[in-house]
């Protein structure tokens, strides 16, 4: 059984998710030293954000962040959750996962390549994977209970 707040924190959160990949995507085309945020030390927006890791193909990960974010908005809408349809379902968790991946790979290319953390990056981060576990933990309500009362 569902939880009648799933599908409106996942909405709340893929929004926020939207929101912030909007506004990193119109600093980055804009002007990258506007950004909210430290210059300078191991917190440097600037930094990562200006760096070769915030491209991927001549395209800006925050341009990806906010297709995602779409994509996930639009599969965790209320009317994508009252549809009941098995896609929708699948769509929903394939791109948490693949959200969950890639903010891996950027959290790698922060703390290794580019050696600086960007706190706007980190807000994106922690939603996705609020969001990840909220989808997972719908998606698969009973893997967290013990199978036959046995324990392997």
């Amino acid at each position: 059984m569902r939880s009648r707040s799933t599908p409106r924190a996942a909405f709340c959160l893929a929004l926020a998710v939207l929101a912030v990949s909007v506004y990193l995507t119109v600093v980055h085309f804009t002007s990258p030293r506007t950004l909210a945020c430290a210059r300078d030390g191991v917190v440097s927006c600037l930094q990562v954000t200006t760096s070769a890791q915030s491209e991927i193909a001549h395209v800006p990960v925050a341009v990806l962040g906010v297709l995602w974010a779409l994509a996930m908005t639009a599969v965790c809408s209320p009317w994508a959750w009252r549809s009941g349809r098995h896609r929708i379902d699948v769509a929903r968790v394939t791109l948490a996962v693949t959200g969950v991946a890639f903010v891996l790979w950027l959290i790698f290319a922060e703390l290794f390549l580019v050696r600086a953390i960007c706190l706007w990056c980190t807000v994106v981060h922690v939603l996705v994977f609020a969001l990840f576990i909220l989808i997972v933990r719908d998606a698969f309500p009973h893997a967290h209970e013990e199978r036959g009362g046995a324990r392997p």
